[in-house]
């Protein structure tokens, strides 16, 4: 299982990005999946997550600017990220709560993470 997070870049504050994390491998179920984001010196914090029937969760300070949403045909979960400020920078990791089988055929859940994207929001 693999999530592959991509997306981000350099933009100036009040600007735009869309990040993208489409999960591969053989997954037999995706429940929740969702993004954090860890600012240099700082804790990785919660950023939004959404239910296999979308429901979303944001955090409370990012509520209006942050849209998350996915495509459970493509097993991919998106992040659109509007009025950024230069606080919004930061790397961000995607996740996905997956059941998959073993070559056993051995049912197996996990919380899987992609490797982080970086976002870079200059004043």
């Amino acid at each position: 299982v693999q999530l592959q997070a991509s997306g981000g870049g350099s933009v100036q504050s009040g600007g735009s990005l869309r990040l993208s994390c489409p999960v591969s491998g053989r997954v037999s179920r995706i429940d929740n999946m969702g993004w954090y984001r860890q600012a240099p010196g700082k804790q990785r914090e919660l950023v939004a997550t959404i239910t296999s029937n979308g429901i979303t969760n944001y955090a409370e300070s990012l509520k209006g600017r942050f849209t998350i949403s996915r495509d459970n045909a493509k097993n991919t979960v998106y992040l659109q990220m509007n009025s950024l400020k230069p606080e919004d920078t930061a790397n961000y990791y995607c996740y996905a709560d997956v059941l998959y089988y073993t070559d056993y055929d051995e049912p197996v859940a996990m919380k899987a993470w992609g490797q982080g994207t970086q976002v870079t929001v200059s004043s």
